[in-house]
């Protein structure tokens, strides 16, 4: 058997287990409205903490970037990354208890729409539906982004259609959230959590050795200008179709452009939007008891810090193991840096 028959064959028993998570939590989800929409508030901090960071995350942690860091070198992602963490740690800290506890007062609201119109006693339900129009319009591109990572994945390991791929994804995460509701969601993206992060740590571990080490991991990167510095940024020279340009088994760089403190500052700016994700924020309603939020923090950033690092480095060791990897030479190619390192 190949190695990319084995590779499917393991991602379709994936996906068959996660169909079986729904059909289990089927009929605890269909007990009430509470139950499928916050799991009844059941949520334990493990599964709160690393689900919520799995949902938040997604595809865009093994994808997005590394693919940054392959493209442009440390800054670009580096500081995307400190703003993420520092979000995360933030939104836990000030925002998890409270909503919590707030969500169960103003009349146990079970939705985002519903906690603000119940905290501001409105009774013509306007805040209700301009939240609600707003998570739809905004989730659904969050949702879609998601799809195009498993179409990118799909198509970059055995080929398949991308566009049939990201159709089959989304009728099987449809699936199983509509049979298990949120228990089902939360309990496949604690399992996709650990996945994550162990994938990580084990692509980052096998690529470093791959490339000699740490200290030639370094060594090479630093021949890029730009490539690993905090405070300047590598430009590819690509030709006319964006593609980036390669001579003598070495890719082709221009001079590096300065990475201001106003740069610094947008890319941080990241970090903001996790106060506002429905899917984090659900979470913090969910929970069991308000008290067990702060070990979900502990864990939630640790997830968070390690996944990040990890996801950053894979990028800059891809640069070095695959210089000229025609898949990876354009700005969105470069997304694949992670699939092409893991195979």
């Amino acid at each position: 058997m190949s190695a990319s028959m084995e590779t499917l064959i393991s991602m379709l028993a994936y996906l068959a287990v996660m169909i079986i998570i729904g059909l289990y939590f089927a009929k605890v989800a269909n007990a009430n409205s509470e139950s499928f929409f916050i799991g009844g508030r059941k949520l334990g901090p493990w599964v709160a903490a690393m689900s919520a960071e799995a949902s938040d995350m997604s595809g865009w942690l093994l994808m997005g970037l590394p693919g940054v860091a392959y493209w442009c070198g440390l800054a670009d992602a580096f500081w995307t990354a400190i703003g993420l963490a520092i979000g995360t740690y933030l939104n836990w800290l000030f925002v998890s208890k409270r909503l919590r506890r707030y969500s169960i007062k103003v009349d146990n609201a079970i939705t985002i729409p519903e906690f603000f119109s119940n905290r501001f006693r409105e009774n013509k339900k306007v805040l209700l539906g301009i939240a609600a129009v707003f998570i739809l319009i905004f989730f659904a591109v969050y949702t879609g982004s998601c799809f195009v990572t498993c179409g990118k994945l799909f198509n970059q390991l055995f080929g398949i259609n991308y566009i049939v791929m990201m159709l089959i994804g989304a009728v099987i995460v449809l699936l199983y959230t509509f049979l298990g509701g949120f228990l089902a969601e939360s309990t496949t993206d604690f399992v996709q959590g650990i996945v994550m992060i162990f994938s990580l740590v084990a692509v980052l571990a096998v690529g470093t050795a791959a490339a000699g080490g740490v200290d030639a991991v370094i060594n090479n990167a630093r021949n890029i200008p730009g490539f690993l510095e905090f405070f300047g940024i590598a430009n590819p020279v690509v030709d006319a179709s964006d593609v980036q340009l390669t001579s003598n088994g070495s890719a082709l760089f221009g001079d590096k452009s300065t990475y201001g403190l106003l740069t610094i500052i947008s890319t941080m700016a990241w970090g903001l939007g996790y106060f506002g994700m429905p899917q984090v924020l659900l979470r913090f309603m969910a929970i069991r008891k308000a008290d067990e939020l702060k070990k979900s923090r502990r864990i939630a950033i640790i997830w968070v810090l390690i996944s990040l690092f990890c996801a950053v480095f894979i990028g800059v060791i891809g640069r070095v193991l695959f210089p000229t990897e025609k898949t990876l030479l354009t700005a969105s190619g470069a997304e694949n840096v992670f699939v092409v390192l893991s195979q």
